[in-house]
């Protein structure tokens, strides 16, 4: 009974140990204190109005609703900066007929990530994400909107990830 004891107490210290190594973004220890988010200029063949200073806004809601990070406009430890490169839509399954059934959006951005107090984190990537939906609906209004709300929520989760939680 006293070695049960022992065990029980040993599992709940290292469980309420550990926990102040893990945190829920997964972020860890940030060394910095500020960061910035430049325009993210549209610059695909294909222009949607309005994206590029949607994109941006929610880059920024990422990192400041996940992170205790200070947003500043310039002069940041962190910075993004970047362009949308790529705007495009394709047909993706046909009918029977030789119709299209279902269109895809894709969207690509280019970031670049740059981090004054480790250079080693810097970097250059591209991020695409897409959204399919029917061919018989136009891509405009609420479908638009859903649309690029989602895509844009993964590409900046995935530009979150690989610049600060490093998953």
């Amino acid at each position: 009974m006293k070695y049960i004891k022992l065990i029980l107490l040993a599992i709940i210290l290292l469980s309420v140990n550990s926990c102040s190594v893990y945190n829920f973004t997964g972020t860890g220890k940030i060394d910095a204190k500020t960061f910035q988010v430049n325009f993210f200029p549209n610059n695909s063949d294909l222009i949607e109005p309005g994206i590029d200073r949607t994109f941006t806004l929610a880059l920024q809601d990422i990192i400041r609703n996940q992170t205790n990070l200070n947003f500043v406009k310039n002069g940041g430890d962190l910075t993004y900066d970047g362009e949308i490169t790529d705007y495009r839509i394709s047909p993706m399954t046909a009918t029977a007929d030789q119709q299209a059934s279902q269109n895809r959006l894709t969207i690509r951005v280019n970031v670049r990530f740059t981090n004054k107090n480790k250079e080693a984190d810097n970097f250059e990537r591209q991020f695409s994400f897409y959204y399919d939906y029917p061919a018989a609906s136009q891509l405009t209004g609420s479908t638009l909107d859903k649309a690029i709300k989602e895509i844009f929520e993964r590409i900046t989760q995935n530009i979150f990830n690989d610049s600060l939680a490093k998953w």
